[in-house]
């Protein structure tokens, strides 16, 4: 499907509200436990999206045409809401934004590597230019307009955690466009986007609790230090980054695919940079406007058509 500019918006949306929970999750460290505050974050969203899409598991025959694909259910659950922000949240208790945010931006190359393994779909010179082409846009802003800055940057433990979380979604977006036999838009419920991330959420939330138990016992003495900002952020990343997010990026992903959606994840750490310098009280620098040109070259490379021989 062609690129328009209503999917675009849909597509952008999402890592602004990501580079904004990447801000939080930093925040919150020292607050909050990493894989608590993920639990925390999926049990609201639960909550939230229960008078949305109750229809999806009110009933019996609601109930077991869930039970019918639980496998698929379970797997978008773990993978998308169980793993992903989890991973996220712990590697920046050790890890710093520069790397975590680096690593993030390797996703277009893991989706295509995802792609070309497992789905064979092999990429084209013009989707790997177009990741070239972002990716130099996000190392700009990493550098900060200055090259020899990236040298500078050391890999710790919490790297390896965002690494895994950048595959797992991969693998999460490519279920997503690339779904099993029950879980095809002819052969699924007629759910719409509420009662399709609700019955994700059911198991998301299961796998989300099991790790927070998990940390809970194995780290006895992290606990949540309750206050009105800590309530006031676990209830931002539950509905900005969670289900406004989720909404937008499952329907641009149904409809470009995943591999040309990754190139607008790589937007995030351009709108985190911005996000930075409002905090900062510092006005966007010239190597901003260089990396946003970059970056928007990629996707308009990766996404425009070939034209057909006359």
């Amino acid at each position: 499907m062609r690129l328009t500019p209503r999917l675009a918006a849909l597509l952008t949306l999402p890592p602004l509200l990501w580079a904004s929970n990447a801000v939080v999750g930093r925040l919150m460290v020292g607050h909050v436990p990493p894989l608590t505050l993920n639990a925390l974050r999926w049990i609201v969203v639960f909550v939230l999206l229960l008078p949305l899409g109750w229809r999806a598991i009110a009933g019996a025959a609601a109930r077991r045409a869930v039970a019918q694909r639980w496998r698929e259910l379970a797997l978008l659950g773990l993978l998308g809401m169980g793993s992903y922000n989890a991973l996220q949240y712990a590697a920046l208790v050790t890890s710093t934004p520069l790397n975590v945010t680096l690593i993030a931006a390797s996703t277009p190359v893991w989706m295509l590597a995802v792609g070309a393994l497992c789905y064979g779909e092999r990429a084209s010179r013009r989707a790997l230019f177009g990741a070239a082409l972002s990716l130099l846009g996000v190392a700009v802003v990493l550098a900060r307009g200055e090259p020899a800055r990236l040298v500078q940057v050391r890999f710790v433990a919490g790297d390896l955690w965002m690494l895994l979380a950048v595959v797992a979604w991969a693998f999460y977006s490519w279920r997503l466009a690339r779904p099993g036999p029950l879980m095809r838009a002819d052969t699924r419920p007629a759910w719409n986007w509420a009662e399709f991330l609700l019955v994700q959420a059911v198991f998301g939330v299961l796998w989300a609790g099991a790790f927070g138990v998990g940390e809970a016992l194995a780290v006895p003495q992290a606990s949540v230090q309750w206050s009105l900002p800590v309530v006031m952020a676990v209830l931002y990343v539950a509905l900005g980054p969670s289900i406004v997010a989720y909404y937008c990026w499952g329907r641009g992903v149904g409809a470009v695919g995943p591999a040309v959606a990754a190139f607008f994840a790589n937007l995030a750490p351009l709108f985190a940079a911005l996000m930075q310098g409002a905090l900062l009280h510092e006005s966007p620098r010239p190597y901003h406007a260089l990396a946003f040109g970059l970056i928007i070259a990629g996707i308009v490379v990766s996404t425009r058509r070939k034209q057909a021989p006359r």
